[in-house]
């Protein structure tokens, strides 16, 4: 069903909202989103969107999870639609492909430019905006009177205009007036500057839905990230609150759902009744919104339980209620249904929703940590830095990083940059992190070599889970990492490391190696994987948030 019309037809006191997820980097990732999507129609969006990702990059994904949604889940479904390496005739390719499997709303952008690539050039003459695509499909006889076209907002400002707010308006105008049905706006954290942006849209003539986009704040990392790439606004005083709490992600995931809701509160008696969830495809925190909102009804905490001493009876051990207790033989015969009727968290699609005491699949990869995370996870790649070009403009890349013209000149910016004599890389935006200071002299060595490191971290043990340098999660716990680094090298460097692991017999290294030629080595399995952080945490699970693995490492080559 066409969104405007199911918005024009909501009667409800409570407001709507819609759900957007983007095709995770790996087959497990995606077969354990649409079990989250199944999860999360539960609570009645008035659609789902999905994203069609930078530089088209996802696009076959994008149609298959759209089609799954739409057609496997019956839940109304926006597809969203990019410029962006589309060749002449794809646009239409793509827009029939959705026609075929029912989706009518199509979510109009321009896009981002291609990976690698620092300006967008359009690949079809036709479309060069996100303008240009809502006119087209509005003119086509063929998708005028089928697709409900949407086109995107930015009440803080697009990141690569230098035009006035009231210059933004007017073309967000021109859109409207070109056929579109709907508005989805960027994210933002100030209430007070989106109802001031919205009044000055609706003064302007746009009479159509505007629905906030609203981003719950999941990690401080992919906060301050997210924020930055997208140019967001964020008031001091968020900024003071999530300072102060940014070494403990359940207190900063306590306050996304905090600032998340006053928000929406506030957005609400202000007169908006619609919100765009943008989920980064984790659910607990959004669900947690909507709870605390009133608009679905409270789901009771799972909690890993402790086993009895007694065979037949639980008891109460120590200050613990008789719900955190559980026998010896009801707990076998819980693990025993789980086996049998519930396979691990991420393994497919046969994982069903929040069944079972010792498993809970909403919130088995909450924590994502360090760049490889869990391939098996639906927001595996969401900390990706590099799926947007050089993250720069032009200019800035040459200010910082000069014009090298030879290898000894990349070498001298990474030698650099671990001196702290420059303040990032192509593939690091912001200065060494604290927890790499101690291993710096070793990743020095390894860079003056040629080999350019990109990501590391020194072996852990047992810190607290609230330490500065190296806690995650909740409080109260206790985390544990492996030694790793990635970096670049030459074939020939990598044929020599080979050679040595063979030589020595060692068991205490593991390697991935690829290039892109597909060429691709390692000393595991193909089944094989390395947790290299995991946490243990006060009535939970272990939690083994970055996992390096064979589908995890070669994930982050080009698709």
């Amino acid at each position: 069903m066409r969104l405007s019309d199911k918005i024009a037809e909501w009667n409800s006191l409570t407001p709507f909202y819609t759900f957007e997820f983007f095709p995770p980097r790996t087959e497990q990732g995606f077969d354990n989103l649409v079990s989250r999507i199944e999860r999360l129609s539960k609570f009645n969006p008035l659609a789902v969107s999905i994203t069609w990702g930078a530089g088209g990059s996802t696009k076959d994904w994008s149609l298959k999870l759209a089609d799954i949604c739409r057609n496997d889940h019956e839940v109304n479904t926006i597809m969203h639609l990019t410029c962006t390496n589309m060749q002449v005739g794809t646009v239409e390719d793509a827009l029939r492909a959705a026609r075929e499997k029912g989706i009518r709303n199509i979510l109009a952008l321009r896009g981002d430019p291609p990976r690698g690539e620092d300006h967008w050039i359009p690949s079809d003459p036709r479309f060069t905006s996100g303008l240009d695509l809502v006119k087209f499909i509005k003119s086509t006889p063929e998708f005028r009177d089928y697709f409900c076209v949407g086109v995107a907002a930015y009440p803080d400002g697009h990141t690569e205009s230098t035009a006035s707010e009231e210059e933004q308006i007017r073309h967000l105008k021109a859109k409207v007036d070109a056929g579109a049905d709907f508005i989805i706006t960027q994210l933002f954290y100030d209430a007070d500057s989106f109802l001031s942006w919205q009044s000055k849209a609706q003064s302007a003539g746009i009479t159509i839905p505007i629905i906030p986009g609203i981003m719950p704040i999941q990690t401080y990392a992919s906060f301050m990230r997210l924020t930055k790439l997208c140019g967001t606004r964020v008031p001091e005083e968020l900024l003071t609150q999530i300072n102060a709490i940014k070494h403990d992600d359940q207190l900063v995931k306590d306050l996304g759902v905090e600032v998340t809701v006053a928000i929406i509160r506030k957005l609400q008696q202000n007169g908006v009744q619609g919100f765009h969830f943008c989920t980064l495809n984790l659910e607990k925190s959004v669900q947690k919104v909507l709870e605390t909102l009133g608009w679905i009804g409270h789901r009771a905490e799972q909690h890993n339980m402790l086993i009895s001493e007694s065979p037949n009876q639980p008891v109460t051990i120590g200050s613990l209620p008789p719900e955190m207790v559980i026998t010896a033989s009801d707990a076998a015969a819980s693990a025993s249904y789980n086996l049998h009727h519930q396979i691990h968290p991420g393994s497919g699609v046969a994982n069903t929703a929040g069944k079972g005491e010792l498993l809970s699949t909403t919130t088995w990869d909450e924590f994502p940590n360090g760049r490889f995370g869990d391939a098996k996870s639906p927001a595996f790649g969401v900390s990706d830095l590099w799926d947007n070009g050089l993250g720069v403009s032009p200019a800035d890349a040459i200010a910082f990083w000069g014009r090298p013209t030879k290898v000894d000149d990349i070498t001298s910016l990474f030698v650099r940059y671990l001196k702290g004599e420059a303040s990032s890389t192509p593939w690091s935006d912001s200065p060494l992190l604290s927890e790499s200071i101690p291993i710096a002299p070793h990743l020095s060595k390894l860079n003056a070599k040629g080999w350019w490191t990109v990501a590391s971290q020194p072996a852990v043990d047992a810190a607290p889970s609230d330490d500065e340098t190296y806690g995650w999660g909740p409080r109260g716990g206790y985390v544990f990492q492996k030694a790793f680094v990635e970096f670049f090298c030459t074939k020939e460097d990598v044929m020599r490391i080979e050679s040595k692991l063979i030589v020595t017999k060692s068991e205490w290294v593991t390697y991935f190696a690829a290039n892109m030629l597909d060429e691709y080595s390692t000393n595991m399995t193909d089944e094989g994987s390395n947790a290299v952080t995991w946490g243990v945490f006060p009535g939970k699970e272990i939690s083994s948030p970055t996992i390096i693995e064979r589908d995890s490492f070669l994930a982050w080559k080009v698709r």
